[in-house]
C-alpha cells in the first residue's frame, strides 16, 4: 500500500488460519479472508476501512503454503520447475460491518530450474515466509520465471490495480 501512496495501519487479526482440507483453489483464500474479517468485525465502522487478504499458490490440485523448512522449500521449487501454477488472492474490504471481496488469479510459468539455482536461492534468500516457497520479486523469480498471465502485483502478494480501483468506491481521503 505504501508503494501506491496509501497510508495504513497494520493489525494482526486473532484467528486460526485453517481450512477444510476438502476445499479447492479459490475456496481456500475466500474462507480465510472471511475468517480474518469475522475476527475484526467489532472494530469495523464507518470511520475506517479494513483490508484483509490471503494468497495461495495452487499447483496440481493442491495448495502450496509457506514451507516449514529448507528441505520442503527445495521440494516445492523442484516440483514447480518447468511447470505452471496459479497464484490466487482474495481481498476483503470490511467497511461498516459489511464485507465486499474481490479475487485475482495469475498463472505463472517457471523455466526448468537447475538444482544449483534452487540451492543458491534457498541458501541466500528468505523463502520460508512465502507461499509456494518463492517471491516473484526475489532472485529466483527474476531468473526463473518464463512468463506470467495476469497481475504481477498479485504474485507479489496483493493485486494493487484491483485493490486501488475498489478503494475508490469508499469514502476515503485518497489524494488521487
Amino acid at each position: 500500500m505504501e508503494s501506491v501512496g496509501i497510508e495504513f495501519k497494520s493489525i494482526k487479526p486473532d484467528f486460526q488460519e485453517d481450512y477444510d482440507q476438502n476445499l479447492q483453489g479459490t475456496q481456500i483464500p475466500k474462507v480465510i479472508v472471511q475468517k480474518k474479517a469475522d475476527s475484526l468485525l467489532e472494530i469495523s465502522h464507518s470511520q475506517n476501512l479494513i483490508l484483509v487478504a490471503d494468497t495461495i499458490v495452487w499447483f496440481e490440485n493442491s495448495c502450496l503454503g509457506k514451507p516449514k523448512n529448507l528441505q520442503i522449500t527445495f521440494q516445492m521449487l523442484e516440483s514447480l520447475s518447468g511447470k505452471t501454477h496459479q497464484v490466487i488472492t482474495y481481498v476483503g474490504f470490511l467497511f461498516n460491518k459489511k464485507l465486499d471481496t474481490l479475487s485475482q488469479i495469475t498463472t505463472v510459468k517457471f523455466k526448468d530450474l537447475e538444482k544449483k539455482e534452487i540451492l543458491y536461492y534457498i541458501n541466500r534468500f528468505s523463502p520460508l515466509d512465502k507461499a509456494g516457497a518463492y517471491g516473484i520479486q526475489d532472485w529466483i523469480g527474476l531468473i526463473g520465471i518464463e512468463w506470467i498471465k495476469g497481475s504481477y502485483t498479485n504474485v507479489v502478494g496483493l493485486p494493487l490495480v484491483e485493490v486501488v480501483n475498489q478503494l475508490k468506491k469508499y469514502p476515503l481521503d485518497l489524494d488521487f
